[in-house]
């Protein structure tokens, strides 16, 4: 009887983690539990090598989960390359480098909370340089955009799929909308990238 007992037990134990429920819910998104992520996007289009009007952004993110609803405050940095066209094959390159405070509510999990649902606002700030500075550019012509000191913020919409109880990836959406600037307001960003609990 206490060998049927155990084996009872440990069955219910695998089910239990399996659905969802115990440990495995308990380890995930708690009050006060901190992750980073980095995260890898394409800006305004799809960025190749030679795009003219596309780019890519770098990004590292501090979460950390508020309240019993794992809503979170987010912390983070990001560096945003893009390309405005010039003339007929050239290109203009324009790079942003912003700190961010972000806050995500969360919208949606499933039972076993293998996948999570965020939408979130952020404020920005940062500086945007245009063509690294230089005014004068190849073919003699003078840049009249220039180098400035830009704020804002973005929208944002992110699922998180948990790999295990530490490690998740994560897919994005995001629009930043920006000022202070003369090369245009706003971003749109689409990328992946990868959370790691580690508190």
């Amino acid at each position: 009887m206490k060998k049927i007992m155990i084996i009872f037990a440990a069955m219910l134990s695998h089910l239990v983690g399996f659905y969802g429920v115990g440990q495995a819910m308990a380890q995930r998104t708690l009050p006060g539990m901190k992750s980073v992520e980095v995260k890898a996007n394409m800006v305004d289009g799809f960025y190749t090598g030679s795009a003219r009007n596309g780019g890519y952004s770098f990004g590292v993110y501090y979460s950390v989960f508020k309240g019993n609803n794992a809503n979170e405050w987010t912390f983070g940095g990001e560096y945003l390359q893009t390309y405005k066209p010039y003339g007929e094959s050239g290109r203009i390159p324009i790079a942003d480098f912003t700190a961010e405070v972000g806050y995500n509510l969360h919208l949606f999990s499933n039972y076993s909370q293998f996948f999570h649902l965020y939408g979130g606002i952020t404020a920005l700030g940062g500086y945007e340089t245009v063509n690294w500075g230089k005014t004068l550019l190849t073919d003699g012509a003078t840049l009249h955009d220039s180098d400035a000191f830009i704020y804002g913020g973005a929208i944002n919409v992110q699922a998180d799929f948990y790999l295990s109880d530490r490690i998740a990836l994560t897919a994005n959406l995001k629009e930043r909308f920006i000022f202070g600037n003369s090369t245009g307001h706003c971003r749109f960003s689409y990328g992946l990238g990868v959370r790691l609990m580690i508190d």
